[in-house]
């Protein structure tokens, strides 16, 4: 013997005999940065924003020089690690103009080790993620006054 199971519609007032269930709402997303085929060129655009040494950069995208020498040399891709944390760099050089209002300015308080609730910043923050949103908190904090 087979039960009709009855179910009521999310409609008021109507009934059925199969289950309906909503449909399920899909809100875009902002795309994310292509890091894909992320060439020496596209790279170049972000290193001539800041006046990092290749060192710097090199320690910040966990690269020896040699490697950025011959990206240089031939256009290469970037691995899609490298690529993501260039961008993510990008970002935090254009934070840092609109706090200070040079792009210098925000290279020489990064230099000064600024203090923050958590400890010191360095220039070292920026070659792990971690360090990367620390500096962005303390820029967000003194964007809106609260420089402890």
């Amino acid at each position: 013997m087979k039960k009709k199971i009855k179910t009521i519609n999310y409609k008021e007032g109507t009934s059925s005999s199969r289950a309906e269930e909503p449909m399920p709402v899909y809100r875009s997303v902002k795309a994310l940065p292509q890091v894909k085929d992320f060439t020496y060129s596209e790279f170049k655009k972000i290193a001539d924003k800041i006046t990092f040494t290749q060192a710097e950069w090199a320690s910040i995208l966990h690269v020896s020089e040699r490697t950025l020498q011959r990206y240089a040399k031939n256009n290469g891709s970037f691995a899609p690690i490298n690529a993501e944390r260039a961008v993510q760099i990008e970002k935090v050089i254009k934070e840092g103009k609109i706090t200070f209002g040079k792009v210098e300015n925000f290279y020489n308080w990064l230099k000064s080790n600024p203090y923050m609730l958590e400890g010191n910043l360095s220039f070292n923050s920026l070659t792990t993620y971690e360090g990367i949103q620390k500096v962005l908190t303390q820029l967000g904090r003194i964007q809106h006054g609260i420089l402890a």
